[in-house]
């Protein structure tokens, strides 16, 4: 959808677009609170670790569940980042293209005018 919508030259079918994206980003709003209890997982998950404080107090198994656990919070993580991030980028894309069409229809009806 981004690169479509910044691909310049295509007139109409920008419009429809436009209006796809605008519709689709109101569901896709969802992401954020997904994304806010992933970010809290994360924490309880990092909060409870376990502690091994001697040599010999936690098991091979635990250590081993407790780095199975590092790697799905890095994991999710980055899909946080990287969905915040393309939602973010979709929506100011798709406002920024709205504000254009308003403002070069402005311009036409300026001209028009004079």
């Amino acid at each position: 959808m981004l690169l479509l919508l910044t691909l310049p030259g295509l007139g109409r079918l920008r419009t429809g677009l436009v209006t796809v994206t605008r519709n689709a980003l109101k569901p896709m709003l969802s992401v954020v609170p997904f994304c806010l209890f992933l970010l809290m997982d994360i924490y309880w998950k990092y909060e409870t670790r376990p502690t091994c404080d001697q040599e010999h107090a936690c098991t091979p198994m635990e250590h081993l569940r407790h780095q199975k656990s590092i790697m799905k919070s890095q994991r999710n993580g980055l899909l946080i980042a990287a969905a915040l991030l393309l939602y973010w980028l979709l929506f100011s894309v798709t406002n920024l293209v709205v504000r254009l069409e308003q403002l070069s229809q402005r311009v036409e009806k300026l001209k028009r005018q004079d």
